[in-house]
């Protein structure tokens, strides 16, 4: 198996569309979000949306006046809990002679803090769809607990995830890191596991996962977020990741070039602070979506994504509302090769 890297060709995106009885504080707010957000990807690939009822997503567009008819969108019903895509979608991994495969993990609502029954059944229901290309094959990962947003990838056998999250309690707690290391290598056929010890934002219920930490850009760069404000309660634990992703190397024995986005400007749900991260970004064909806060910083994060990524347009969009679920950009999205 091989697990590819987010920059390579990609066949469409996934978003799973949120309804009055997903876990949503502003659901207004939030849905005007998932339109902007569903318009930037249209523009660079094609668009799948799982949806509980389609009439009901299209009426949704509608009331935004976002027309989806003449645009390269599908959409598969299913019912559901929430609308994480990136953690309760399939991860697609390429066989040793080519085959496409999906792996359907079991999810649990990030350690059974939420429901979760419907989210799990979501990648099976959607093969039986056809959501994929009739050749896909699908593989059954259970019992392994695994979301999409606790791992990264350079597609070229390293991974990085954080120890915090994929060997917390009610995942999978009855194997140890060694064995779980283990299972990660044979599903996404890697050579090597770099495990980040330090990094959480508070405000976040993942358990720490990496896309909201660190992101491998390419091969030999990793995106990180940094903080430099000793008075922020994220500067001990950013501060001491940063340390250990300055002792990382590449397989070859060099120093990854690290590049800082800095931690959003502090925002809140009433008094509960909401964690934002420009590490939340979404890598598409021809373009870099950065989940915007709407401060000075957002044009920081886009300079520096856009030096990365010099083929790519960098876009920001104020992605504020889907902090009140405690995620983001990424969070909300699964993406899927080429010719799938």
């Amino acid at each position: 198996m091989r697990l590819p890297a987010e920059w390579e060709p990609q066949g469409f995106i996934q978003l799973t569309w949120p309804h009055p009885d997903t876990e949503w504080y502003d659901l207004p707010h939030v849905l005007d979000c998932y339109v902007n957000v569903a318009k930037a990807i249209t523009r660079y690939e094609p668009l799948l949306i799982v949806c509980r009822d389609i009439a009901e997503c299209k009426a949704d567009m509608a009331a935004r006046a976002f027309d989806p008819t003449p645009l390269p969108i599908r959409f598969v019903e299913c019912p559901l809990n929430d609308t994480w895509a990136r953690d309760h979608g399939a991860i697609s991994v390429w066989g040793d002679c080519g085959e496409k495969c999906i792996e359907d993990f079991v999810f649990n609502g990030w350690g059974l803090k939420f429901g979760a029954w419907l989210d799990n059944q979501i990648t099976r229901r959607m093969y039986q769809a056809q959501a994929w290309a009739d050749q896909v094959r699908y593989i059954d990962m259970r019992p392994f607990v695994l979301e999409g947003g606790s791992i990264d990838t350079d597609g070229a056998g390293t991974l990085m995830a954080t120890s915090e999250c994929l060997c917390s309690v009610n995942r999978n707690e009855q194997l140890s890191r060694e064995e779980i290391e283990a299972k990660l290598k044979a599903a996404f056929g890697l050579q090597r596991i770099l495990w980040l010890d330090h990094g959480s934002i508070a405000g976040d219920d993942t358990d720490s996962h990496v896309d909201i930490l660190a992101r491998f850009c390419s091969a030999d760069t990793i995106a990180y977020t940094s903080c430099d404000d000793p008075s922020d309660e994220n500067y001990t634990s950013l501060k001491a990741m940063e340390k250990q992703l300055q002792t990382f190397r590449t397989p070859d024995g060099q120093p990854y070039k690290l590049v800082p986005l800095p931690l959003p400007d502090a925002l809140y749900l009433d008094d509960y602070r909401l964690p934002a991260s420009y590490a939340n970004f979404l890598i598409l064909n021809g373009a870099v979506l950065i989940p915007g806060a709407n401060g000075p910083k957002d044009q920081i994060a886009r300079e520096r994504l856009q030096a990365i990524f010099p083929d790519r347009k960098v876009e920001v969009i104020d992605c504020r509302a889907l902090l009140s679920g405690h995620g983001g950009l990424h969070c909300i999205t699964m993406n899927y090769p080429a010719g799938w």
